[in-house]
């Protein structure tokens, strides 16, 4: 850092540089100077501005309108970096992504931020970036006062040498022309034009966004006034964005493209660019003007700064992906809350059913383990021949309409984003708390119905297949072995029962991505009017693509939570790292085979320690994963993280005057939802 005594050293370095990296240097290390400190001595005259400035910007600018010599010299450096460097980059591209599709553009930002990159003192973006190198530094600028700033470009841009910025000028309309140009091509997109409504090209406004824009810069740029011509080009500008908002509306209702929403995001930036650029045109000399310079300048920076950001380009390009995704769990989500006592008898019964059908889940479970170990086969293959029961299961419960518990939280924390997002008034976080009320209750309901299930059913099988072969199904000398495997200090269950619940997460947004999958690329119609319906019969084909828009994302959850589950500790053994699953429903019949084999007290301490494994279980399967679903429900929609506060705070309270109503069935109507 340069100390407060050397402005002038820092003067005399940029006006005598050779060069135009070491007029470059020159500049960045002063701009470097103003950054640190605070005004001192004058390095030049030795008088102190203490008591009139009150920072090294001022005291620069003091300096510059206090010798006539020094600024003419200044001056003269300036021209010269601006004679040579081009600024179309800065003001045409910087900022904005240039890919043309998310992907691409997100793999060039990764390669960006890891290889190096040679410097190019003739692209004025690139400079720009190093005179700012931080966010904190764009926003420092960002909050100068309108005073300040003026009295800087009064220095850098004095009015008896106007000849000096004309190469930024032209550069600046050239980049005008770039934005406009982008701005149509990406709108004149055949797969952006079929979701923006019918308009022929000859009328689409893009089309005539970019003529308007053509000829608005042309005057400004010649000298003349270009107020006459705003009008028709903003009118253009209100065309457009009317027309990316139904392509909005198009997305959400036939389905999210991330490449789609990626171009609509590159021509809002490219018009609110032009915008700003715009009311530099017509600002008129002085204070307005500089504010019109400094609002454009501090948005382009700290736009420049982000177009390094992966994760900010995902944020952006994501969340409407996510929107449609989320939404998706919370309409299939509102089926698991009980909302009445009848609602409440019916979770009952499909959480039973959805236990006996586990108990053969589980029973196969243990037959593929004993053919896996007398096979000797890999740990790939038993990874997958477990996913694929697990798959078939999930799958089985979906079309019966019985329940599995785990699966539930994913589904009822985004149904209850929904309804904070849609809520208002002042008793909204009341209504909130009945609705996780609801959920809890309907929760517990469903995890008591497949427990005690899936233990009766592996009881009974287990019976009859020892009067049927005289032995049990899980091996004596595997049961010590089979109770370790489920204890919370012997292994690893509680980091196991965790991982789980992000899987079960993971599984709900795969759902939701194969039905926004299906809906855009409209694959139930396309199953409805396929050819084939000559040979099979149209209705047939009908009730196929019926069927598929119906179960698209519950067979997207249950076969990548099946094959996750299944294949998760494979993959560990492949990477040798400790990955495994501890599901509560499929262990708790696990258990109850190995207990129908235990050789000893029923309530040993093996025994007992694995039962309190399935209760860790229990608690870290549904509660990891309803908070990852509600965290991410809240992203999609933008939800304060004070109105989450407010939501537990309002649960706590309620937990502890009514607990009841988290365990009990719900004595009135459906909560709001």
């Amino acid at each position: 850092m340069v100390a407060p005594d050397d402005l002038g050293n820092l003067f005399e370095r940029l006006c005598q540089a050779d060069g135009l990296a070491g007029r470059i240097d020159a500049f960045a290390a002063l701009i470097d100077w103003t950054r640190h400190g605070q005004a001192g001595r004058d390095a030049r005259t030795g008088q102190d501005h203490t008591a009139v400035v009150s920072d090294r910007l001022s005291r620069l600018v003091l300096a510059l309108h206090g010798d006539a010599a020094l600024c003419e010299r200044f001056n003269q450096a300036i021209a010269a970096i601006l004679a040579e460097a081009d600024g179309t980059n800065l003001f045409g591209v910087a900022g904005i992504p240039v890919e043309r599709s998310f992907l691409a553009e997100a793999s060039d930002r990764m390669l960006a931020r890891v290889l190096p990159r040679p410097r190019d003192d003739h692209d004025l973006a690139r400079v720009l970036r190093r005179l700012f190198p931080s966010e904190a530094a764009v926003r420092r600028f960002e909050r100068m006062p309108d005073t300040s700033f003026h009295a800087l470009v009064q220095a850098f841009a004095p009015v008896e040498r106007p000849e000096q910025w004309l190469p930024i000028r032209r550069t600046f309309a050239d980049g005008f022309r770039l934005l406009a140009l982008r701005t149509a091509g990406h709108g004149l997109e055949p797969r952006l034009r079929e979701r923006g409504g019918a308009v022929r090209v000859a009328d689409d406004p893009f089309l005539r966004l970019q003529r308007s824009s053509d000829a608005l810069v042309a005057t400004w740029e010649s000298g003349g006034d270009a107020t006459p011509q705003v009008p028709t080009w903003r009118d253009d500008v209100a065309g457009c964005q009317r027309r990316l908002a139904a392509m909005h509306s198009h997305l959400e209702d036939g389905g999210i493209n991330v490449d789609i929403v990626f171009a609509i995001d590159v021509i809002e930036r490219c018009l609110v660019r032009m915008q700003d650029m715009v009311a530099i045109m017509l600002a008129g000399p002085g204070l307005e003007r500089s504010r019109a310079i400094h609002a454009l300048l501090a948005r382009l920076i700290l736009r420049h700064h982000q177009d390094r950001s992966v994760g900010q380009l995902a944020g952006a390009n994501l969340r409407l992906l996510h929107r449609r995704i989320v939404d998706r769990s919370g309409e299939t989500g509102g089926h698991y809350i009980a909302g009445s006592a009848a609602e409440y008898r019916h979770i009952w019964l499909a959480a039973m059913g959805g236990g006996i059908l586990t108990t053969a889940t589980a029973a196969v479970k243990l037959a593929i383990h004993h053919l896996a170990h007398a096979a000797h086969l890999a740990p790939a293959a038993t990874g997958m021949l477990f996913g694929l029961n697990y798959a078939a299961s999930f799958v089985a419960m979906q079309h019966l309409g019985l329940m599995l518990a785990t699966k539930q939280p994913a589904m009822t924390a985004a149904a209850m984003a929904g309804v904070l997002r849609g809520s208002s008034g002042d008793d909204r976080i009341e209504r909130v708390v009945d609705q996780a009320a609801a959920i809890c209750a309907s929760q517990l309901a469903a995890a008591a119905g497949n427990v005690l299930m899936v233990s009766a059913g592996a009881v009974a099988m287990d019976t009859l297949w020892r009067l049927a072969t005289g032995h049990h199904w899980v091996q004596v000398d595997e049961v010590e072995a089979l109770y370790l495997s489920l204890s919370p200090i012997a292994s690893g269950t509680i980091f196991y029962a965790a991982v789980t619940g992000v899987v079960l997460w993971a599984s709900s947004i795969i759902g939701g991505w194969v039905d926004n999958f299906a809906v855009y690329h409209r694959i139930p119609q396309g199953i409805a009017e396929h050819s084939f319906g000559a040979r099979l019969g149209r209705g047939r084909l009908e009730r196929w693509g019926e069927a598929v828009r119906i179960h698209a994302a519950g067979w997207g959850t249950n076969i990548s939570l099946g094959l996750m589950l299944g294949l998760l500790p494979a993959f560990g053994a492949f990477l040798g790292v400790p990955l495994d699953v501890r599901h509560v429903t499929l262990n708790s019949g696990m258990f109850a085979f190995a207990a129908c084999a235990h050789d000893g007290p029923l309530l040993s301490w093996q025994a007992m320690w694995a039962v309190a494994g399935i209760a860790c279980m229990f608690v870290l399967n549904l509660s990891v994963s309803f908070a990852l679903s509600l965290f991410t429900a809240a992203r999609a929609f933008d939800l304060p993280f004070a109105d989450l506060l407010l939501v537990l705070r309002g649960i706590a309270l309620r937990l502890l005057r009514r607990p009841h109503q988290f365990v009990l069935p719900p004595q009135g109507g459906r909560p709001h939802a």
